[in-house]
């Protein structure tokens, strides 16, 4: 039998070894052999993969640049990494020695350290870069923090009967998912390299790393039960709907730790093979700090009401779906969208309402998680009624789908983690469909019947079976395939006509240009100047739009031009004599080979050369009647088609045609006009109260013009960038966002989320 006065060698968590002590320091040595052990071996095993990943990237690369920029990083990672390694090992290791005492001094720390208060999140205005690169750390370290919940909190217990009764949390555990990665992150500025490239060695971090820590936590908890510290930990989990035991024995002199509390968990809940999105894990963590209440004092007492469970909060929600579906018989107008605002703000009261009415009694509150689905389903469809995306009348009907999805999310925790969810990509494509909308563009109500015929199914149909938003997404895919078709065959033609008529309008430009530069100042018989700036300048026309303005044929007829101006100047000498008998034939065959691609009758071209060799005899000193010489000079009326007019009838005139030249691009419009790609929607102020929404189709490569036509492909307006950009300055134009609907939703929440309660402000 022990002797009564010799010293147990368990330790409980009432007690406390000093770090600094014999006993103390071994054990802390002991700990930081087994992660500076475990840590090398798991850092090593990462950086062998992160040149295969980064080679595969590279094969991959979209274009040259990114290829190279993957290159980069791959030379740089094996120049750097003996220094990245060195320094995250040493950084482990201090703070596991360092911990007690930086603890004490500074445990309010918002630096890159590990006395982060858990779940903290730095929400400071940041550079993109670093913004993208927290909110990768932001995620890894929540998601292994809910794996490792049941080992990480053994560690964390047995850590403060070490380190002297510091109460140590999952975001102080110096070996913790959050030491850890802030460690990692730290050692990660000694490599040069993009943060493309450092995104993805954080992922290799998360899946071979932070994904292999159980083992490390089991080796840590191992050693330490075998030294005697708190040899009879217990840590149970609080199942969903019911209250739990408190902890007991050694464990209860534990205290309240975060996480184990009722209903512990987030709405995210992955796949332990993928980590999902970076927002999300800000939204899960800021959810977490938004709630008042620490869950320690929130615990449901025993004997109190079972909180609802997931049976029951479907049974409910199904119930609210069918008056909700019987509602969406009556017409739907844009009136309803304030009732709407308020009903999606009170579903969670009409929910727990509901229960109560099951049940025979009203329960007062849901679990954690589901309050968070509830109220990030609110907060989306708070943004749709928002959306000034989405026409009024879509948002009302995309707004009746709150309680489907709503479901949806509590059916498949993983509709807000995953953006190829089935669930959300409908939501997405039915908003994208909607975006383009408007009475105008859908006379024959097509697009508004095929999207609320998928509203209506959705609440007549969608009980527990997911696989309806699947289908749904293939029908609205067909039917959107469908339209584009028939649009993009309408949009094929408008832009041609366009293309034609802008080349015509500077084929008769420069046809005139050429055509009044050889013929002002000049004084020119009626004859010759009409058949020169009506006949030969639709010739020139022709020939630019046929040959091109550098064809021998263009050339040609600028010659025949200059040839015949130079015949009507006085022929005095003989030689003067000679030499424009010599040129009559060519322009006598030049002359009737152009009328007749002009569309001249061979009658009047017969009635025009008649009057020419009248003309050209009298030049050349030959016999001619007065009178029909006089005819020919004086005559107004020649036998040219009154089709062919004038292009222009001076220089002032074809200045006036010509497009006024634009200002400098050096306002925000004008950027915005520049930045602007085929494809982009706009919503214009057509009148006092009217709207007209239309996609950017055509950037004209000759005049610069913008063209626009609806969901139908049909033409609605046409603006040089000058004057698009004074219409987005004057508010009568607006470019609608391109990015999907639930990432502009759920980027807004986190914006809402992240100001304090008392300045949130509505979803924009």
């Amino acid at each position: 039998m022990k002797d009564a006065t010799e010293s147990s060698n368990i330790v409980s968590l009432t007690q406390r070894l000093d770090p600094s002590s014999e006993r103390g320091g071994a054990l802390l040595n002991t700990v930081r052999d087994i992660a500076g052990r475990r840590l090398q071996i798991l850092v090593n095993g990462m950086f062998e993969h992160v040149d295969d990943a980064l080679f595969d990237l590279a094969e991959k690369a979209e274009n040259n640049a990114a290829q190279m920029h993957y290159f980069d990083g791959m030379r740089e990672v094996r120049k750097r990494r003996p220094i990245v390694e060195r320094s995250f090992l040493s950084q482990i290791s201090r703070e596991l020695s360092d911990f007690a005492s930086s603890y004490r001094n500074n445990n309010t720390s918002n630096g890159n350290g590990i006395s982060l208060p858990p779940g903290t999140v730095e929400l400071s205005l940041v550079a993109d870069n670093e913004l993208e690169e927290s909110l990768a750390i932001t995620s890894m370290i929540g998601k292994n923090e809910t794996r490792l919940t049941r080992d990480l909190f053994a560690v964390n217990q047995r850590l403060s009967v070490i380190y002297g009764g510091i109460k140590i949390d999952d975001g102080s555990n110096p070996v913790g998912p959050a030491a850890l990665s802030q460690a990692f992150r730290q050692a990660m500025r000694e490599l040069n390299a993009e943060m493309r490239v450092k995104l993805i060695i954080y992922k290799l971090f998360d899946r071979y790393v932070l994904a292999s820590l159980d083992e490390l936590y089991q080796e840590i908890n191992a050693e330490l039960v075998r030294a005697g510290v708190l040899p009879q930990l217990r840590h149970e989990v609080v199942g969903r709907g019911g209250s739990a035991p408190r902890p007991t024995g050694a464990a209860a002199d534990a205290g309240d730790v975060a996480g184990m509390e009722q209903g512990e968990g987030t709405f995210l809940a992955e796949d332990e093979a993928g980590a999902s999105s970076e927002l999300i894990q800000t939204l899960r963590t800021l959810f977490s700090a938004r709630r008042s209440v620490p869950a320690a004092q929130t615990r449901i007492p025993a004997g109190a009401m079972q909180l609802p469970s997931a049976n029951e909060l479907i049974g409910a929600l199904s119930v609210l779906q069918s008056q909700a579906a019987i509602n969406q018989q009556m017409p739907v107008g844009s009136a309803n969208a304030l009732e709407l605002a308020g009903e999606v703000q009170q579903l969670k009261e009409h929910l727990l309402a509901q229960i109560g009415s099951l049940r025979g009694e009203k329960p007062s509150q849901v679990s954690t998680i589901d309050e968070d689905t509830i109220d990030l389903v609110g907060m989306l469809f708070e943004f749709i009624l928002e959306d000034r995306n989405l026409p009024t009348e879509m948002q009302v009907l995309l707004a009746r789908l709150q309680i489907p999805y709503l479901k949806a999310a509590i059916l498949d925790r993983k509709l807000f983690a995953h953006r190829q969810h089935p669930a959300r990509r409908l939501l997405d494509a039915l908003a994208d469909a909607a975006k383009g909308w408007s009475a105008e563009s859908d006379r024959d109500h097509r697009l508004h019947d095929k999207i609320k015929s998928i509203v209506d199914r959705l609440l007549q149909d969608f009980d527990d079976d997911m696989t309806i938003f699947e289908r749904l997404c293939t029908e609205l895919q067909e039917f959107q395939d469908i339209s584009r078709r028939r649009a993009e065959l309408a949009e094929q033609r408008v832009a041609e006509s366009t293309r034609g008529r802008e080349k015509l309008e500077q084929a008769r430009r420069r046809a005139a240009r050429e055509i009044l530069s050889r013929i002002e100042g000049q004084h020119l018989p009626p004859l010759i100047h009409g058949i020169l700036s009506r006949a030969w300048a639709n010739y020139l026309v022709l020939t630019i739009l046929r040959q091109g303005e550098e064809s021998s044929e263009f050339r040609d007829a600028l010659r025949f031009a200059n040839d015949f101006i130079d015949s009507t100047k006085p022929a005095r000498t003989l030689d003067e004599r000679r030499a424009l008998r010599q040129m009559l034939p060519g322009i006598e065959r030049a002359l009737r080979r152009g009328l007749a691609n002009v569309a001249f009758q061979e009658s009047d071209i017969d009635r025009l050369l008649a009057q020419l060799h009248t003309y050209y005899r009298h030049q050349l000193g030959e016999a001619v009647p007065e009178a029909e010489v006089q005819a020919v000079e004086e005559s107004t009326t020649l036998p040219i088609p009154e089709s062919i007019q004038p292009i222009a009838e001076s220089e002032a005139e074809l200045a006036r045609s010509e497009p006024a030249p634009e200002p400098p691009a050096d306002t925000p419009e004008m950027r915005l006009v520049a930045e602007l790609k085929p494809g982009t929607w706009l919503e214009f102020v057509t009148g006092p109260e009217t709207v007209e929404r239309a996609k950017l189709s055509w950037i004209s490569p000759m005049s610069g013009r913008y063209l626009f036509v609806n969901r139908r492909g049909l033409k609605v307006a046409d603006y040089a960038p000058h004057e698009l950009a004074q219409a987005l300055a004057s508010d009568t134009a607006r470019v609608l966002e391109s990015s999907a609907l639930f990432d502009r939703a759920l980027d807004a929440i986190v914006g809402r989320l992240s100001q304090p309660a008392t300045a949130q402000a509505p979803i924009e």
